[in-house]
């Protein structure tokens, strides 16, 4: 896409632009998982196809999450939460995204719901 394309750049000349304090190095360090980081986004993508396969049929729709930033409940689908643990892991972070319209909380567990819900199943087999 051309840059004539895009809309114009609402800082662009303000000597107090935001972007103007960020080093282009750093932000591209930031964006990078560590080793550590990225085993542990492994895994839980792992943990996530299992809770989708165990929970899935039984009607639960995804994960929901406390968020720190703003306080509210976070409801994610399987597959939105899937494509953002990938996305972190291909790009070192995840972007925003629109959140779920109009969601049934009934229909959401916790990760740690999850968690426990697995280790029941799984240990009786």
């Amino acid at each position: 896409m051309s840059s004539d394309a895009l809309p114009p750049d609402p800082f662009a000349g303000d000597p107090h632009d935001p972007a103007l304090s960020l080093d282009p190095q750093e932000a591209e360090e930031q964006d990078e998982l560590s080793e550590d980081e990225r085993e542990e986004v492994v895994a839980d993508l792992a943990d996530l196809a299992v809770y989708q396969a165990l929970l899935e049929a039984r009607g639960v729709r995804g994960i929901v999450v406390d968020c720190g930033d703003c306080g509210e409940q976070h409801f994610h689908e399987w597959s939105l939460l899937r494509a953002s643990l990938q996305q972190l892991l291909d790009e070192g972070q995840m972007r925003p995204h629109e959140p779920a319209f109009d969601p049934d909380p009934t229909s959401y567990v916790t990760w740690e719901y999850c968690r426990g819900y697995a280790d029941a199943v799984l240990s009786d087999s």
